[in-house]
């Protein structure tokens, strides 16, 4: 089984774009607020949305399963206040939800929360918990900048945090660390902004001892990890200085770094650096980069075709492809197994 974990909802109907550009000009304009009730969005039209984007691209590449969250640069969660977010977050989750359900033999949701600048991250908590119990997500996306590229909200190894990480160790689930839109100019939003955030949220846990703290806890560093395999070296002599211990001791057991990286060399390096242990099968597919490579003919983010050039061994394939994500992501792997596979 090949398992992408690291999937968004970013083909759904326009409906949804048209709501939420309603729901921002209600901010200034309250009387012109929508009412959730006035989104409507048929099975039909996310079966479309579905069938002739995500899905037929993982028929074409051979993936079997999508670990699938709402749209990453829709979450802006610096847009307006927590109520506004917590509507947003809302509605984004259900149609995930619906997914999964329409197609449960290849979309598994993952939820985002209703963060909000400044405000406390218990909010955050009914939403995580109605997501897990009732819409059975596996994982959540976490947002270590709701600012939108300014970085006003605490590192990740703050107490401000806690609240979501003891929920996560309650339900032993992951977070992908996952910023969303870029709303300062000097930040490109998947070019760099992506990328700082998972470089950053790296270095934060580096300094910290937050995982002495919470033992069972689960980060997934998308985007490859940003900078963190290409500098790895760096890393670890920082670490040193610090007087840390050693990366696979201190962050590699709570650690983790997908494969949404689009080149075969950048593949190649990151096999060769970071344990195999610690890598899951990702495409992000119809998301940053949807072109085709004109060197190679082939779509920048088809990451299987580098997972199988890449020099690991038939079970290190199989750990990236299927065992590490069942490992990282428990609730997961029970579904699984319950359906027998």
């Amino acid at each position: 089984m090949i398992i992408d974990i690291h999937g968004h909802y970013t083909t759904a109907p326009k409906a949804l774009e048209t709501w939420r550009n309603r729901q921002i000009a209600g901010i200034t304009n309250p009387t012109g607020m929508p009412k959730v009730s006035e989104l409507q969005i048929s099975d039909d039209e996310l079966r479309e949305s579905i069938e002739s984007n995500q899905l037929r691209l993982m028929r074409e590449r051979g993936l079997d399963l999508t670990i699938f969250s709402p749209r990453a640069s829709f979450m802006a969660h610096h847009i307006g206040d927590f109520e506004i977010s917590s509507t947003w977050a809302a509605i984004c989750n259900e149609l995930c939800f619906r997914v999964s359900r329409l197609f449960p033999e290849n979309f598994v949701p993952a939820a985002m929360l209703p963060q909000s600048p400044g405000v406390d991250t218990a909010t955050c908590i009914p939403e995580l918990v109605k997501c897990v119990e009732q819409y059975g997500n596996v994982a959540i996306n976490l947002n270590p900048d709701p600012s939108g590229g300014y970085w006003t909200s605490p590192p990740l190894s703050d107490r401000y945090w806690y609240p979501i990480y003891e929920k996560m160790v309650e339900y032993d689930i992951p977070a992908m660390i996952h910023v969303s839109t870029s709303c300062n100019a000097c930040f490109h939003t998947t070019g760099s902004h992506y990328l700082n955030a998972d470089t950053t949220a790296f270095m934060q846990c580096l300094t910290s001892d937050l995982f002495r703290d919470f033992p069972t806890l689960r980060f997934v560093i998308p985007h490859g990890g940003g900078a963190v395999p290409y500098h790895w070296g760096r890393f670890r002599g920082l670490a040193q200085e610090l007087k840390k211990p050693l990366l696979k001791d201190h962050l590699l057991n709570n650690v983790f770094f997908d494969t949404c990286v689009y080149h075969q060399p950048g593949i190649d390096l990151l096999t060769r650096v970071i344990p195999v242990d610690n890598i899951l099968f990702a495409s992000e597919m119809i998301g940053a980069v949807r072109g085709i490579d004109p060197e190679t003919g082939h779509y920048f983010d088809d990451t299987k075709r580098y997972v199988e050039a890449a020099h690991v061994d038939a079970d290190e394939r199989h750990k990236i492809y299927e065992g590490n994500a069942r490992r990282v992501y428990p609730r997961l792997d029970a579904l699984l197994k319950a359906k027998g596979l």
